[in-house]
């Protein structure tokens, strides 16, 4: 796909966005758009610091390795709620996803952040496609990111493919913590993600949640917290598939190998139910 990239001289107004989203509730077709949207953004200290601390990173100088996920979730919002996107916005479904981080986000000011959507398949369910996240500074690519989405109800002709991802390392439990009952409030405020069923469990039933769960985005951005002292901090993939929502409040225990510069990982609740899995590689 040749994508038709748009440049916005700003970030686009989030309030405006989410009436849009309201406003979609039915899917328009079966062809995702080839429009690409690209923008400057500031890191707002601030609002960086208030991310470290509701997930968990401590302040060593460098970006957090989801946190380019904030500065790019407005441009994701304007694409995902455009005319042209065929699926409606609330109700999709995050099942996996995987960043890349080619060189150490130190000293990172102002990037350009680019956003588009690819790679439409069908599913047991419905059809999945990658949002497909990119940083660059002057030096260029600084990281990338796919988040595999599904949108239940569309059909598509062929197979179903699911890949599913296999822990091959020993694992042991590195740490455990609770997901308090208003961390999808305290995370939507640091992100500006305010999906529904993140927020109270009455907005959660709503979509057919017997409670609010937890961001899945946060689950990870938690996990790699926790993990800081295994991880590299450069020329590293870290992907996770999201499992079992983890509802709200609960306790969950992060199980990892040993550092290096591979290793798997698993986030479990009460039960051994698996919240998520996941993995870190060098960039190939």
């Amino acid at each position: 796909m040749i994508i038709d990239w748009h440049t916005l001289n700003r970030e686009p107004s989030l309030p405006a966005l989410y009436v849009r989203a309201a406003m979609r509730r039915k899917i328009t077709g079966t062809t995702l758009p080839d429009t690409g949207l690209r923008c400057w953004v500031e890191v707002d200290p601030n609002r960086l610091a208030a991310y470290r601390k509701v997930c968990g990173f401590a302040d060593n100088g460098l970006l957090p390795p989801t946190y380019p996920h904030i500065l790019a979730f407005a441009l994701q919002m304007q694409l995902l709620t455009a005319k042209e996107f065929p699926f409606p916005l609330l109700g999709l479904i995050h099942l996996s996803n995987r960043i890349r981080v080619l060189r150490p986000m130190g000293g990172v000011h102002r990037v350009r952040a680019s956003v588009q959507v690819q790679n439409l398949q069908p599913h047991a369910k419905g059809a999945t496609f990658d949002l497909v996240t990119s940083l660059d500074d002057q030096l260029g690519t600084l990281w990338e990111a796919e988040s595999r989405m599904l949108c239940r109800g569309v059909k598509l002709e062929g197979e179903p493919v699911e890949e599913v991802l296999a822990s091959t390392l020993d694992m042991m439990e590195v740490t455990r913590w609770k997901a308090p009952a208003d961390i999808g409030r305290q995370y939507a405020k640091v992100s500006g993600d305010y999906n529904p069923i993140h927020l109270s469990a009455a907005s959660a039933k709503l979509f057919g949640f017997p409670t609010a769960i937890a961001h899945g985005l946060w689950n990870k951005a938690r996990t790699l917290a926790a993990l800081s002292d295994h991880l590299p901090t450069a020329n590293v993939e870290i992907e996770v598939q999201f499992k079992k929502p983890v509802r709200l409040p609960s306790e969950v225990t992060l199980l990892a190998s040993a550092a290096g510069s591979s290793g798997d990982f698993q986030l479990v609740g009460a039960g051994d139910l698996e919240h998520m899995t996941g993995h870190w590689r060098p960039i190939a």
